[in-house]
């Protein structure tokens, strides 16, 4: 048991201990909450944090630090650490104790009994462990349940409070060392992210010089009306029933079709915008919302009513979806004045997240549980979260899937899953042209392990990488309603101006469909690095390119992103 002494180290000690750990106090506790009817306070509660680093450990009263964070002042204890972190690490400090993330009791604990959720416990309780040094994964699950049902909410010194010991100890060199592959990780994204810079520039010196002043404006709406009616669909094969938004133009020539998959935990209106773009341009959108995997679904989750926010069989009941609604509009179209114009034959599916993955699954990649066993073997190492929902697939019956479409002449994939529910050999599969959207600042999946490396394995002759420099995950998806939204995103998850990352879709979403599925051969200009330039605002900026040496790529796929 820890003595609640204060621990004697010479100034000399310290200023070893603070160097050697490279990750100060500030850094260390937030990793707790990072990720994202009252209660009772348990009889056992932590009362004080202890650090350690090696054979050095370091106490401090949670009491000092609540004081701290409510007046500034510092007890003795807290002025050792101060010495060396810094004034700017401490007002830090004193902003992270009390900032509140507005979660219900019931959705924290949903989300931390997911494999996801738990995953991430297992990671942290490496690092913060209960007096007896045991992994913190249960004590953690307990504190942020308690303290998001504290009245004042959930707050790092609320965790800090309601742990279940009567101290918290915090392994600083651990902690260095996650620390270390996360820097590695970010290191590594920004060359690769360097290296599309670098190709880009090539291919705008390369490329013939076209002036796009004097073209219209893909960011624009196009020149037709439309009409947008909602059909709900039922597939008594699988017991499926899910709406379907269908945005019609007003057109007498054949319009081919535009699929759009939303994401997980998103619905139907979370690209509302680009189905309204399209349409506008003489494309017939149909927008599907997948039940198990939607907004609903995920509400249901946080408010104890589902336990996951999708089920292993999403993975096949996604494109199945897509492939039931095209059977459908089919179907109508011979039979339906309003859909007669429909041109099912030629379709495109845009999907992002989850819906990236629906999209390249209908264009022709395979699920490949060889990879998925490989990578799925140890998960709890990767820092690679969208892993934990690829590794969901290992659960459904190991057999072959058709999930592909020979109607699908085209997919545009934004921060899709791709890197072990498909893997080179299944991505390399595709022969219809394709787009992949990237974000810098994805955390969710990754840049480098997801979009820019699986662009390498396409051997499609049509193919672009779009990379949105310090855009999200989040940055394409439409603002949401408030009303329905089950968690309001904070602005820095969204990403800076996500306006402009939607117009960039827009515009590259358009030239897209008119060059492979309307067969519009004066709109493939826009799809080359020197419209990207000209469109460029900067933040987030946008880079296209149509190739990228595998070579300098290879070097960068360490085991930070993937199970060691």
């Amino acid at each position: 048991m820890l003595s609640k002494q204060k621990l004697n180290y010479s100034p000399v000690n310290w200023q070893k201990f603070s160097h050697a750990a490279k990750f100060p106090l500030a850094i260390a506790i937030p990793l707790l909450v990072s990720t994202t009817a009252a209660l009772p306070r348990p009889v056992l509660a932590a009362q004080r944090i202890s650090i350690s680093y090696a054979p050095i450990e370091r106490s401090i009263s949670i009491d000092a630090l609540a004081d701290y964070a409510k007046t500034g002042k510092l007890d003795n204890d807290l002025a050792a650490y101060a010495n060396y972190a810094g004034p700017q690490s401490m007002e830090r400090l004193q902003r992270v104790l009390t900032a509140r993330i507005d979660l219900s009791p019931v959705a924290v604990s949903q989300f931390f009994y997911t494999p996801q959720g738990e995953a991430l416990l297992q990671r942290l309780g490496q690092i913060v462990k209960t007096e007896s040094r045991l992994p913190g994964f249960y004590a953690l699950r307990s504190a942020l349940i308690l303290a998001a049902a504290d009245p004042q909410g959930l707050t790092l010194l609320n965790v800090l409070r309601y742990f279940p010991s009567n101290s918290i100890r915090v392994d600083l060199r651990l902690s260095q060392r996650m620390a270390e592959e996360i820097e590695g990780i970010i290191n590594q994204t920004n060359k690769a992210i360097a290296l599309v810079s670098a190709q880009s520039t090539a291919e705008i010196t390369n490329a013939t010089k076209v002036d796009f002043s004097q073209l219209p404006d893909l960011r624009q709406r196009g020149s037709f009306t439309w009409n947008k009616q909602t059909l709900t669909l039922e597939d008594k094969r699988r017991d499926r029933l899910f709406p379907v938004d269908i945005y019609l133009p007003a057109t007498s020539r054949p319009s081919p079709v535009v699929v759009i998959s939303h994401g997980l935990g998103s619905d139907r209106t979370s690209f509302a915008y680009l189905a309204t773009q399209l349409a506008s341009y003489g494309f017939t959108v149909a927008v599907p919302e997948h039940p198990g995997s939607n907004a609903e679904q995920l509400r249901s989750l946080l408010t104890g009513a589902a336990s996951t926010a999708e089920e292993p069989s999403e993975f096949i009941n996604r494109p199945y979806d897509v492939k039931y609604l095209l059977d459908r509009l089919q179907a109508l179209s011979k039979t339906d004045a309003n859909y007669q114009h429909l041109d099912v034959n030629r379709v495109a599916v845009i999907g992002q997240s989850f819906g990236g993955y629906t999209a390249l699954a209908l264009a022709g990649a395979p699920l490949n549980f060889e990879k998925l066993e490989k990578d799925c073997e140890d998960k709890s190492s990767t820092w690679n979260v969208s892993l934990l929902l690829q590794c969901r697939v290992l659960q459904l019956p190991k057999t072959q899937y058709n999930l592909s479409d020979s109607r699908v002449r085209a997919a545009i994939a934004i921060n899709p899953v791709t890197s072990s529910v498909f893997g080179q050999s299944s991505l390399s599969k595709i022969k219809v042209p394709v787009m992949i959207v990237s974000s810098s600042n994805d955390t969710v999946a990754p840049a480098l392990s997801e979009q820019i490396t699986p662009f390498t394995w396409l051997t499609t002759k049509e193919k672009y990488l779009v990379m949105l420099g310090g855009g999200t995950h989040f940055s394409t998806i439409d603002e949401p309603d408030p009303t329905t939204e089950p968690v309001a995103l904070p602005s820095q998850v969204v990403g800076p101006n996500p306006a402009i990352a939607r117009r960039y879709i827009r515009a590259l979403s358009t030239a897209f469909c008119q060059t492979y599925i309307a067969n519009e051969q004066q709109y493939r200009p826009y799809l080359s690095a020197s419209y990207a330039q000209a469109i460029n605002q900067n933040i987030p900026s946008v880079n296209l390119v149509q190739s990228l040496p595998s070579e300098p790529l290879a070097q960068f796929n360490t085991t930070a992103l993937t199970p060691r």
